[in-house]
């Protein structure tokens, strides 16, 4: 079934059909129904658009990421494409980078292709200058647009979060309890989510009077691939006398480059050093003995976004942000 045939078929011209598909107003709701009933009839679906037209909905949701090499951006967006799916939605994924121009740019796209919402995957898409998120309201003006585990308060934008900051102010409780005082932090973002890990982590030790060293707040600024570079961080730390006994780590892969240096810097685990992660990823399961971290709820989290989304998309009364609470999986790696 081609153009011409439809064509002949509905009784019109080429050049009307050619209209219809692509959503002019100057074909008659009658020429317009009597063309799509024909395309229906003979299951005529040349793209995406077309499957849309007279039905006012694309049947598809756009995706931005900042890195799908990620772990934890990379297991978000197979549960949202597969939840996405299980509903016929398609989905358009754009890996936008860590810059403001492209993440706009990409979101310019994705508007382009007439998509039903947007949903932001990861907290790297909010910025502390408020007219740097102008272009996310700006998106949410015409579409829907969710974030997951970010927050902003703007019309017709849906937040789903994770509760970092409790999350990693209990664990931090947790092992100063169990006779660890020299705690270091060890992060990597300086995003939405990794600057409410770092306040729960500076509350628990404050709390306790255990921050009198700044230098226990480590940022690592390589990449979050190299943890041979990451264990050279925390060496280079042994080497300044920076004295650490545990590590609260902001993802699992921190976390693993930590159970390195405490190896080869002779530590048993956990009897002279404990470690935790974030994330409750794969990655527990690398090292020996197994690593402790935080299962931040992320396949129920990007349920929830997806429900709220299609309720959204039908007109339901959708609550603007939602917060889950993370859980501390114990495992081998603290006492």
């Amino acid at each position: 079934m081609t153009i011409y045939d439809i064509s002949e078929k509905a009784g019109v011209s080429i050049a009307t059909v050619s209209r219809v598909l692509n959503g002019s107003s100057n074909v008659s709701e009658k020429t317009k129904k009597k063309v799509l009933d024909v395309m229906n009839q003979y299951g005529y679906t040349p793209n995406a658009f077309a499957r849309g037209l007279g039905l006012n909905t694309m049947k598809t949701i756009g995706i931005m990421c900042a890195d799908s090499s990620d772990l934890y951006l990379a297991k978000a967006i197979y549960y949202i494409e597969q939840k996405l799916r299980s509903h016929d939605y398609d989905s358009i994924l754009c890996c936008t980078g860590y810059e403001l121009e492209t993440k706009m740019a990409s979101m310019n796209l994705l508007i382009t292709k007439k998509v039903d919402g947007i949903i932001l995957v990861g907290s790297n898409f909010i910025y502390e200058k408020e007219s740097d998120n102008q272009y996310i309201a700006d998106a949410a003006s015409q579409v829907p647009v969710m974030l997951l585990n970010a927050d902003l308060d703007a019309p017709n934008v849906y937040s789903i979060v994770s509760d970092d900051f409790t999350s990693i102010y209990e664990a931090t409780l947790q092992m100063i309890q169990t006779g660890i005082k020299d705690i270091l932090y060890f992060y990597n973002s300086s995003s939405y989510s990794g600057k409410r890990k770092l306040a729960g982590y500076r509350a628990a030790m404050e709390e306790k009077g255990l921050l009198a060293d700044e230098r226990l707040i480590q940022f690592y600024r390589g990449s979050h691939e190299d943890i041979p570079a990451m264990t050279k961080h925390l060496s280079d730390l042994k080497q300044r006398n920076v004295i650490f006994h545990g590590v609260i780590a902001a993802d699992d892969t921190l976390a693993l480059a930590s159970v390195k240096y405490a190896r080869e810097t002779g530590y048993r685990i956990p009897e002279d050093f404990s470690i935790l992660g974030y994330n409750n990823s794969m990655l527990v399961h690398c090292c020996e003995p197994e690593l402790t971290s935080i299962d931040n709820k992320l396949e129920t989290l990007c349920q929830h976004l997806i429900t709220t989304l299609l309720g959204v998309l039908e007109g339901s009364e959708m609550p603007k942000k939602t917060v889950f609470s993370g859980e501390i999986v114990k495992r081998g790696t603290t006492r």
